[in-house]
């Protein structure tokens, strides 16, 4: 099984709808499960936030919802990929033969012990999905540019990956490649 996790930047450009055709394309008849980033959704949560000075917990809910409300967008550009929320129903849809666009279940993050805070962005979440999933890969296709030769800590350090992403992806089965869109 493939994790790919679609940079909610990607809405930006022309690049989402090319991104989801090449996973369509590229992982037809194979497992794979796409995450969406926050986008524009994520945006306007960050800056209701510095307006009403929420706190994290509460933003970190509504950034889940951002990632909801992407994947419905990505169904509707995508009407024969599948949204499911919840590990069981991911599982379902892929013995299904379908492409899942996971929709994230708050509750079951935070029975996880998924933290709430802006530390843990969607890249995080998708390399916590890729471990709850078992994935061979996780593939996050982001709109900034990539430098192959840094590390994924040096990755964090420019703020290209979340602050969480190492705790999340460090004992993984599963390899990880961060790639531009323009390399996808």
């Amino acid at each position: 099984m493939i994790v790919v996790k679609l940079g909610g930047s990607l809405d930006k450009s022309n690049a989402l709808l090319r991104c989801l055709n090449t996973v369509e394309q590229r992982y037809q008849g194979r497992a794979v499960v796409i995450v969406p980033g926050g986008g524009d959704f994520a945006d306007q949560v960050r800056y209701a936030q510095k307006r009403w000075h929420f706190d994290d917990h509460t933003a970190h809910a509504m950034a889940i919802l951002a990632m909801q409300q992407m994947a419905l967008l990505f169904k509707g550009l995508k009407g024969n990929f599948a949204v499911a929320a919840g590990l069981d129903e991911i599982k379902n849809q892929l013995n299904q033969q379908k492409i899942v666009i996971w929709s994230p279940d708050g509750v079951e993050l935070h029975h996880a012990g998924v933290a709430s805070t802006w530390d843990v962005t969607s890249d995080s979440l998708a390399a916590w999905l890729a471990g709850a999933l078992s994935a061979r890969e996780l593939v996050l296709v982001k709109s900034a540019v990539i430098d192959p030769n840094l590390s994924i800590t040096e990755l964090v350090e420019q703020g290209v990956l979340d602050k969480a992403f190492c705790h999340f992806a460090e004992q993984t089965a599963f390899k990880i490649k961060i790639i531009n869109q323009q390399d996808f």
